[in-house]
This record gives C-alpha cells, sequence and structure tokens, in this order.
C-alpha cells in the first residue's frame, strides 16, 4: 500500500523535480505516504473486528482501494502546489511526534470492541441516559458514528481526530485545508493588519482554526461548539493563540450581533444536523455574517458530486451511526445557502469533501 501510494503521488509529476521549496517535496511525498498507510491499515483492521453493516447492499459497485488511493493522491498533489504557491505553510505534523501517534492509536484500537458492540446492538443512544435532560437538542445526544461518550467527555474529544483520520485514511486535515486559500482571499481583501474577525461553527477540538491562525496573523477568532470538552481540547490545542474567544452555544443560536464578522468558517457539521435544524443554522450564519462577508463550508460530498463514490456514500451511514446523512446527501446545499442570504461563489471536491465559497448578499 506503502509503495501504490508513493507512485500515485508522484503521478506524472515527480515531486523530486518540482521547483520551489527545496527538500520539501520528497518529504511531503513520504510524509503522507506513510501516514496513510498508517491510518488505513486502522481502517482495515477496524472493519475486519466490526460486524457487517446492516441493511442491502448497494446497487452500485463501490469503488476498490486502488481507486481510493489515486483519488486520495490527487488531493495531496492538489494540497502540495497549494503549498508551493505560498497559500498556506505545510502541515506543522510533517514529521509526526512518534509517541503521540502510537498513544493515539493505542487508545482508538482499545476502543474498537466498544464501538464493534455498539454497532452490533445498533446501540446509539448511551449518552442520552447521561446527560441531563434540556440541556442540549435531542438530536445531538447520540453516540456519533458509535463513538464511546459521544460528545459529552474529556477522553471523545482526545480521540476524535485520530478517528477521523483513520475514517477518511489520513485525508482529513488536507481536505480541511482545502478551505485556507479562500480565507487567504477574503484577508487579502482588507488592507494592511486591519484585524478580520472570523468565526469558526463547530470549531470542535480546534484543528482546523489552528491551521487557519498559523496561516492568517491578520484574524482575530472565535470558536463555537456546543461541546464543553471538545472545547477544552480547543483551548488547549490553540494555547499559542491566547487572544482566540470560545463559545459554548449551539449554532442554531449564536451569541453574537448582527453582521459581526467577515469570516465564517463551518466543517463536517451539516451532515450530522436535522434537515430544519440545517436550514435555521444557515440563517443564523448568515444573521452574523456581515454584507459583502464570506462563508467556507466543507463538508461530505452528496449524491453526483463524484458519481463513483455515490454507492459508497449510500453504505456509510449504514455502517457508521449517522442518522441524518442520507437526507443530508440529497438536500440541495446551494438552495439552502442561497434562501439563507448568500450567494455561491464556487463549489469544489476534495476528495470526499465539498469545499464551498459563499458570500453574503447586502
Amino acid at each position: 500500500m506503502l509503495r501504490q501510494l508513493a507512485e500515485n503521488l508522484r503521478g506524472r509529476q515527480n515531486l523530486n523535480g518540482i521547483s520551489g521549496r527545496a527538500g520539501l517535496a520528497p518529504a511531503y511525498a513520504l510524509s503522507h505516504a506513510a501516514r496513510t498507510a498508517w491510518f488505513a491499515g486502522q481502517y482495515v483492521l477496524a472493519a475486519r473486528l466490526s460486524p457487517p453493516p446492516k441493511g442491502p447492499p448497494p446497487a452500485d459497485r463501490i469503488p476498490g482501494w486502488g481507486y481510493i488511493l489515486k483519488d486520495l493522491s490527487a488531493l495531496y498533489r492538489q494540497d502540495w502546489e497549494n503549498i508551493r504557491a505560498g497559500l498556506y505553510r505545510p502541515p506543522a505534523d510533517l514529521v509526526p511526534r512518534p509517541g503521540k501517534v502510537l498513544r493515539n492509536s493505542r487508545a482508538f484500537l482499545q476502543d474498537l470492541p466498544k464501538v464493534a458492540q455498539r454497532r452490533r446492538r445498533d446501540d446509539n443512544s448511551e449518552v442520552l441516559s447521561n446527560t441531563p435532560k434540556g440541556a442540549y437538542p435531542r438530536y445531538y445526544m447520540q453516540n456519533f458514528h458509535y463513538q464511546t461518550d459521544g460528545w459529552f467527555s474529556d477522553e471523545s474529544a482526545e480521540a476524535y481526530d485520530h478517528q477521523v483520520e483513520v475514517l477518511f485514511t489520513g485525508g482529513a486535515d488536507a481536505m480541511r485545508r482545502q478551505a485556507l486559500p479562500a480565507i487567504r482571499r477574503v484577508v487579502e481583501e482588507f488592507p494592511g493588519d486591519v484585524p478580520v474577525e472570523l468565526i469558526d461553527i463547530a470549531c470542535g477540538t480546534g484543528r482546523f482554526l489552528r491551521e487557519v491562525l498559523r496561516n492568517n496573523s491578520t484574524i482575530s477568532a472565535t470558536g463555537l461548539d456546543l461541546s464543553r470538552p471538545y472545547l477544552h481540547k480547543a483551548q488547549r490545542s490553540l494555547a499559542a493563540y491566547p487572544e482566540t474567544r470560545f463559545l459554548e452555544a449551539n449554532a442554531e443560536d449564536v451569541p453574537a450581533e448582527d453582521g459581526a464578522y467577515e469570516i465564517a468558517t463551518c466543517v463536517y457539521l451539516f451532515h450530522e444536523l436535522p434537515k430544519k435544524v440545517r436550514r435555521t443554522v444557515a440563517k443564523e450564519i448568515a444573521r452574523i455574517v456581515k454584507p459583502g462577508g464570506v462563508l467556507v463550508f466543507v463538508d461530505s460530498v452528496q449524491t453526483g458530486d463524484h458519481p463513483p463514490y455515490d454507492a459508497l456514500l449510500q453504505r456509510f451511514p449504514m455502517a457508521f451511526h449517522e442518522p441524518y446523512y442520507t437526507n443530508y446527501l440529497d438536500d440541495d446545499l446551494e438552495a439552502l445557502f442561497t434562501d439563507a442570504g448568500f450567494a455561491v461563489e464556487s463549489v469544489d471536491r476534495a476528495f470526499f469533501s465539498r469545499v464551498m465559497v459563499l458570500r453574503r448578499t447586502a
């Protein structure tokens, strides 16, 4: 698998021969080939330890590893081209810390039997009995992905980023980074060192927000999330940016004034919201973004965005507890955001992610 990915990464463009930052291209190729082999191995192990997905098999053929690795390699080549063009910096963990990698993997593997047991029982509401009634919306009090504790513990927050990388065979961070060029373009609309207010809706552990701040010194950032443990993890992750503000709040009702932000970002939230709530959140984001401001949106691709993946997308909610994902696949996101008060500027695909840039209308 490592050799196949390395060959795909080179493709028709020999990364060793790319001009620019000397020595970075080979390091990037080797790092991401090893990264993908590491996370893909854990994905395969998790699949073997889990019961087969319930429900009928998909009508269309699911793409194999060869196709997926080739598409992942295309994402990595785009990521490297963006770095080479100076649109954002190389990832901070290009050379990861072995101790941290091994600890995260050990914790993931130790939790696998519990996740598999929930899948077998189709048990997705353990957290419901342990959460105060009325403190959170009902749709939120679930074991999404069958993960232990849902969004409600420090252990879940520590494990989350590793779990997502396993799911996307090491490509999650690179997918998120495809939002950075659009943020940079908005920042460049402001002169000099003028502060640019940005809010990251459902910031989770702060992993994406940290990349935003690493690459944009004039951004004044706010991270919003409904999970207190995840916000605590975000605060620790962003300790190098002490002026970052954090809001423990529901995206349906953001505690901010109208037009408070020039930029809003929203990464991997909407596929976990009921259809009606998606519209509420879209309108709330439109309320807090200034006219002329921008929403940078990253979430799962939808049916038809990349037809070879359609069957795999249909299978996903059967293998993982994603109760609103099937509805999300066919929701008209362009119309949803247009109705809320945005104009769609661009829609792109990055591996399994849809990246949208939307401008707030007057």
